[in-house]
């Protein structure tokens, strides 16, 4: 016998505003969030930011970054994975997590070089589903990371990059609308400014034609 089941342990639906939604069972330390930001279910963000209307789906993974606005993170990415000692002899976490084995302090100074090695990803960004992005990297505004890659160098604004190790794959736009785009700095509206003129960013000939200074 066959079951329909129209819906089981559907989440009640999300409703943003100025304070950031964070999932009941997301894992927070020492970040900050902007209006309209979104944290997925089983998340865990530590020692970051994440700009205005940006979000991460679930079971995302976050360690020092500094995300900026309109970023769409999905699910499953992890940036700024935690590297291990490889040059000591021994790179087992026993050497700088002592306290788990009752065996003395843990290594501050290598959790503290750890969060300076910060990921810095840009305005109007996407990553994609299961993506990595290392330690150090820097991803300019306006690009796009596909799903999946491993993201090991800096990536240039408005740059689609895809892989293991993520190449650039083509331009998003031609060079002139992207430095048109970016000129705009659409992202810096306020919030009335951007409901009010969300029909034109849905179109980029009227986009440009009406906040694009001609030649």
């Amino acid at each position: 016998m066959n079951t329909y089941v129209a819906a089981h342990n559907l989440p009640p639906p999300v409703r943003l505003s100025e304070a950031p939604s964070i999932a009941p069972d997301a894992i927070i330390r020492d970040s900050h969030f902007g209006r309209y930001t979104e944290i997925g279910a089983s998340c865990r963000i530590e020692h970051s930011s994440f700009g205005d209307y940006s979000y991460i789906g679930h079971h995302g993974d976050v360690m020092a970054a500094d995300i900026g606005k309109f970023a769409n993170i999905a699910s499953m990415v992890r940036i700024g994975p935690t590297a291990h000692p490889t040059e000591r002899p021994c790179q087992h976490h026993i050497l700088y997590r002592a306290s788990m084995y009752g065996i003395g302090e843990d290594d501050a100074e290598l959790f503290h070089w750890r969060r300076l090695q910060r990921v810095t990803i840009g305005h109007d960004t996407w990553i994609g589903h299961g993506s990595v992005i290392m330690p150090g990297v820097r991803i300019g505004n306006g690009a796009v990371v596909g799903s999946g890659s491993i993201v090991t160098r800096d990536v240039p604004a408005y740059t689609i990059v895809a892989g293991n190790p993520a190449k650039p794959i083509r331009p998003r736009f031609a060079r002139a609308i992207a430095e048109a785009v970016e000129q705009t700095a659409w992202w810096d509206w306020d919030h009335a400014t951007l409901v009010e003129h969300m029909d034109d960013l849905r179109d980029m000939r009227r986009f440009l034609a009406k906040y694009v200074d001609q030649p």
